[in-house]
């Protein structure tokens, strides 16, 4: 059985699209900090399913099917996707047995004091599983989104805590019926330590370092670890304003791409960097899509953002944009092609100072509220069941 002295905690993750290992390293780091005595395992599920997963098996574990959704985010191939994700699902749902037969010999192997998941789709197989095994371990799921895309997405009809980072997430786990004192509200998504970091900043400095104008309006501009041609769009639409908004580029692991913004004016391209929080802290506006983590990180700093909802949408992504709509944080574009009038919109009177004043009153702690409501609910678990300890 786990200790009772160290507290043993899994966080369960995969490597689809980057944020949810993000969310696990950033929460183990502070907690790290915070409560020394507590033993944080990450485990990659993928690397626990290749026994189960239809791509690995028929490619000899060459490939997985984690690997053809990164490549499918690389390549921009979200056309389609709600249809996807089902599919995904019903093969969940077609495997479970087998599934949860894996993880029922993981979970005897290394029983934590509590299981944390930060991952979607597979939380019904995760929690079934521990419970044959374990009927007293608490299983929590961490939302990485700002609201579930029912079904089977986030939330499942069982009875475990959830950590929710909105009101809609909140509502929507109500309607789910989870018991109340299991619904769990913290203030917004897991960002990394860097992001509350007290770093003094001189803007006119840091963007004269970058080979800008130190008194030009500034967008940065990002579309994840692989980038997108899309940028290629936007920085040249907005060359063409009578202002010149210049640019700072994220690139990711897209050389070509950085290699084809090196000789745009008023443009600075970046690689793969783990500074994003520095180039954040130069720019007035973001510009990307509206994936949790990047408009969550950019909010956090004070950058209103502009991002486009259309077919090419995540199904899960696509309620932040009326989130960011409701809140007024930024403005939502059917197509980056529309990103001109978009940037006029906003560089309009108040506009922009007004959205950036909604952002800072976001206040974001989750990195440090869940912690806390984890601790918690360990320390619950232990009163209701001391002789399991």
């Amino acid at each position: 059985m786990p200790s009772s002295t160290r507290k043993s905690l899994q966080f369960i993750y995969f490597d689809a699209g980057g944020g949810h290992r993000s969310a696990a390293l950033a929460l183990r780091q502070i907690i790290a900090e915070r409560h020394p005595s507590w033993q944080v395992d990450l485990v990659n599920l993928q690397e626990r399913l290749k026994t189960v997963d239809p791509v690995s098996r028929m490619t000899k574990r060459r490939v997985s099917s984690e690997g053809v959704y990164n490549g499918m985010l690389k390549r921009g191939w979200t056309y389609g996707s709600l249809p996807l994700l089902r599919g995904l699902q019903a093969g969940i749902k077609l495997r479970a047995p087998q599934i949860e037969a894996v993880l029922e010999r993981h979970w005897r192997a290394h029983l934590p004091d509590l299981a944390v998941s930060l991952i979607p789709n597979f939380n019904g197989v995760l929690f079934r599983s521990l419970r044959a095994v374990s009927a007293a371990t608490p299983f929590v799921t961490i939302m990485t989104d700002i609201a579930d895309c029912p079904p089977h997405f986030w939330q499942e009809p069982q009875d475990q805590f959830i950590i929710c980072g909105s009101d809609k997430a909140v509502e929507q786990a109500h309607t789910m019926r989870y018991r109340a004192e299991c619904i769990l509200r913290v203030s917004g998504m897991v960002l990394k330590p860097a992001f509350y970091a007290a770093r003094p900043t001189d803007r006119r400095i840091g963007r004269e370092r970058l080979g800008l104008d130190p008194d030009r309006p500034t967008a940065l501009i990002m579309f994840g670890g692989n980038g997108s041609k899309r940028a290629l769009t936007i920085v040249d639409a907005l060359a063409r304003l009578p202002f010149q908004l210049q640019t700072i580029v994220l690139c990711g692991n897209n050389a070509l791409l950085q290699r084809q913004l090196a000789s745009r004016a008023s443009c600075c391209a970046v690689g793969f960097t783990d500074q994003v929080p520095d180039y954040m802290r130069l720019a007035d506006i973001f510009i990307g899509k509206p994936g949790p983590g990047s408009i969550s990180e950019a909010l956090h700093l004070g950058l209103p953002v502009i991002v486009e909802r259309n077919r090419r949408t995540m199904p899960q992504e696509r309620f932040n944009t009326v989130w960011i709509s409701e809140n007024r944080l930024g403005l939502v574009v059917n197509d980056f092609r529309q990103i001109g009038d978009a940037v006029r919109m906003l560089f309009t009177d108040d506009t922009l100072a007004a959205f950036q004043a909604n952002a800072r009153r976001l206040n974001n702690r989750a990195l440090f509220e869940i912690p806390v409501l984890l601790a918690q609910i360990m320390r619950q678990t232990q009163a209701a069941s001391p002789n399991d300890a």
